[in-house]
């Protein structure tokens, strides 16, 4: 009930004032400054921005569902979390987590009682994934014939995560061969249909934010401004924050370890 009346706050103040990403990008690409195009979500113009947006449709049921990453290289987990909580919804059978109950939280719960909550958590999803948690942390595994340290999620690893956990997906890979402009109609297109979301994996530094590549989800699209809105699953180094399309385009369209990065559109299967 308090996230719905904050949307309304939200989209009411915009209303009044519309009136008014590894660690190292890559070699000779210099990153873009914050004063270059990024928009925070909560400053007038942000919110102006969501105002306007005609593809915007499934924002509320992500705002509704949203969770920050609760340790680094969780980002993947963070944001398939958010999407299938949002894809969902309350179905019945929705996954169980009681990993985090304390030894003592049960003692005076009556056994008919189950107090846990019904939904997708970053736990159960990367339980259900083929990248163990060790391996998301490090461990080193074997790609190309080669052991390496892979931390986190590349963006395949994230779409066998998401379809491990019972979501259709459509993945697109942003390689050099592909036009600017058809990625940026093909992301809005699913912005603006119901129950199709989008999660991004991207160059933080090629969008002018310090700290390495990245995973969030997208919660809109803005013409006026040629600008998506980032919904960023680690606030404590960025916030939401409006990103021009060109900018996160180019920042999907970069290298790592076996491919380039880019987006998975999900929906229910």
């Amino acid at each position: 009930m308090l996230i719905r009346i904050g949307l309304v706050l939200v989209l009411g103040l915009a209303t009044v004032t519309s009136g008014f990403a590894q660690e190292n990008a890559p070699q000779g690409v210099a990153a873009p400054s914050v004063s270059q195009g990024l928009v925070p979500f909560s400053s007038d113009e942000g919110l102006a921005r969501l105002s306007r947006s005609d593809a915007r449709v499934n924002f509320p049921a992500l705002a509704n569902q949203f969770e920050a990453e609760y340790v680094g290289a969780l980002c993947g987990p963070a944001s398939a979390a958010i999407v299938l909580n949002a894809v969902f919804g309350r179905d019945k059978d929705l996954p169980r987590d009681r990993s985090r109950f304390r030894p003592d939280d049960l003692k005076f719960v009556p056994s008919r009682i189950d107090v846990s909550v019904p939904r997708f958590t970053q736990d159960n999803v990367l339980d259900k994934g083929s990248k163990t948690r060790a391996e998301v942390f490090g461990a080193p595994i074997v790609i190309d014939g080669k052991e390496t340290h892979d931390y986190g999620f590349q963006l395949r690893q994230l779409d066998a995560l998401l379809c491990a956990n019972g979501a259709a997906t459509r993945l697109v890979v942003v390689s050099a061969d592909r036009d600017e402009a058809a990625i940026r109609s093909d992301l809005i297109d699913s912005l603006k249909r119901r129950g199709e979301y989008v999660i991004v994996n991207y160059q933080r530094k090629l969008v002018g934010q310090d700290g390495p590549p990245h995973i969030s989800p997208l919660g809109a699209y803005d013409a006026g401004s040629d600008s998506f809105l980032v919904l960023d699953v680690n606030p404590s180094r960025a916030d939401w924050t409006w990103v021009p399309a060109a900018t996160l385009i180019k920042a999907m369209g970069t290298f790592d370890t076996v491919e380039n990065r880019g987006y998975i559109v999900v929906e229910r299967r």
